[in-house]
Order: structure tokens, then sequence, then C-alpha cells
């Protein structure tokens, strides 16, 4: 349980509710996960194949962790993940088991993903991953015993679908059996052959592309070196023809001053000459 921060400068209200929200969280929490704790024990006891309890239990932890991510004062990502990655272990895991044949089973059983961390502190390794294992184990030895005829004791069954007589498996049927075994184990092998064949497919393919994006980007790059080349180029021929343009204009002022001056010189001289020239009017 998470510890409280101080309330000494809140509001009385405030702080009441916003203790109030913390105690709802974090009961909310410990009940999570105590019915998570009861729902990985039922995992790893065996049941009755008609028991409901498990499923039930697994759907109010659903709405539990829906409730907790809703809180304004919930749990960090990292411990919110962990949970769901146990709820969801469980609904697989029961989804898996009502599935009808037993290589299914196993097939849906790798794809499980268990908790990482344990539940609570007396576990050293996470309920979940020992579920995890043991359901492996049992849907292994469930296929092995509808390949070969047997049950889960390892002896014969009586059932005609195994093909196995009153007084024991006979040589024919235990040839049989290694050949249904030969050829499942070979079908698994060419499947994974095949999705090896894909992959490799799909490295290649990256690869090409990879490629090609590095010479599109390699060009880009040469392209883009040239383009600022030329712009530093054309940045120095601009600074130098305006300090030039500057230098003519600076010139040119001075020269039209000058001249102005010249003729207001002359006016104002020719003035005065006109002045003292011409008699004055009687």
């Amino acid at each position: 349980m998470r510890a409280l921060p101080p309330f000494s400068k809140m509001a009385p209200a405030e702080g009441a509710g916003y203790r109030r929200e913390m105690m709802a969280a974090s009961r909310l929490e410990l009940n999570l996960v105590r019915l998570l704790c009861r729902c990985e024990a039922m995992a790893a006891e065996k049941r009755d194949p008609e028991e409901w309890r498990l499923e039930k239990y697994v759907g109010a932890l659903e709405d539990m962790l829906q409730a907790l991510k809703a809180q304004p004062s919930k749990p960090a990502s990292e411990v919110i993940n962990e949970y769901s990655r146990k709820v969801d272990f469980l609904k697989g895991m029961l989804q898996a088991e009502k599935l009808t044949s037993a290589s299914e089973k196993a097939l849906a059983n790798q794809f499980l993903a268990p908790g990482r961390v344990p539940t609570t502190a007396r576990e050293r390794v996470p309920a979940t991953k020992t579920v995890h294992l043991q359901s492996r184990a049992r849907y292994t030895s469930e296929m092995r015993s509808e390949l070969l005829g047997t049950d889960s004791a390892g002896e014969p069954q009586l059932d005609v679908r195994k093909r196995v007589g009153v007084t024991g498996p006979r040589p024919g049927d235990e040839k049989q059996s290694a050949a249904e075994l030969d050829l499942v184990l070979q079908r698994h092998q060419n499947l994974q052959e095949k999705l090896a064949e894909e992959m490799l497919g799909l490295a290649r393919s990256l690869k090409t592309n990879t490629l090609a994006a590095q010479s599109v980007i390699k060009k880009d790059n040469q392209t883009l070196s040239h383009s600022l080349k030329m712009a530093d180029q054309n940045l120095e021929k601009l600074k130098t023809e305006s300090e030039r343009l500057e230098q003519h204009t600076q010139k040119s002022v001075n020269w039209l001053l000058w001249a102005m001056l010249i003729v207001v010189c002359f006016i104002f001289i020719s003035m005065i000459l006109f002045i003292r020239i011409m008699p004055k009017l009687k």
C-alpha cells in the first residue's frame, strides 16, 4: 500500500476528499490482488470441467482492473500492465481449456504470456508462470496420449477410436500409432520450416527495402549538400554585390551634394552682381 502525502497545505474538505480517494483506490487494489491470488491458486489445481467459479472470478478481475485504471490515484503504469498481463493469461488459459483437441490446447498454450512479477512477497516464482508450465506439461501429455492411444497413466485405452483391442494393443496398432506420431511430427516440422522460410523471405525483403531507402537517403543527402554549397556561394556573391552597391550609392550622393552646393553658390553670386550692376529705378 502506498504512503499518503501530507495534507498540511490542503483545505480540510480537499484533504478529506483526497484521503477518501486514496483509501478507495488502495482498497480496490488490495481486493484485486486477493482475487488474483485466489484465481492463480484455482488455476494451479486440477479442476472439474464443469467448474464455473474461475471464469466468474476472472470476469470480476476484469471489472476491477478497469475500475482501478479509471481511478485518479491509480498505481504506476508498470503495475497496471503486470495486472493486465496476468488477467489476460488467465482468460487465455480458460479459452484454451475449452478447445476440444489436445494439440489445439498445446498450441494455444504456447502463445500465452504469464506474469513476470510474483503477486505476493511469499512467491519466489510468479504463480502464472508455474500454471503455464503445468498446463504445458498436461497438454503435452494429453497430446501424446491422443497420438499413442494411451490414457494419462500410460496404459492403452479400451476405446475403439484408439484402435486398441480388449486384450491389449496389437503390433499392427502400435506400428500405426507410431506412423501417425511420425506423421504429426513431420507436419510440425514442415510447418516450422515453412514459417522459417517466410521469416527468411521477410528478412530479405526488409534488407532490400533498407538498402533502397539507404540509397535514396544518400542521394538526398548529396543533393542537400550541393544545395547548401550553392546557397553559400550565392550568399557570398550577394554580400559582395551589396557592398559594391553601397559604395556606389555613397559616391553618387557625395557628387550630387557638391553639385547642388556649387549651383546654389553660383545663383547667389549672380543675384548679387545683378543687383549691383542694374541701376535703381527712380
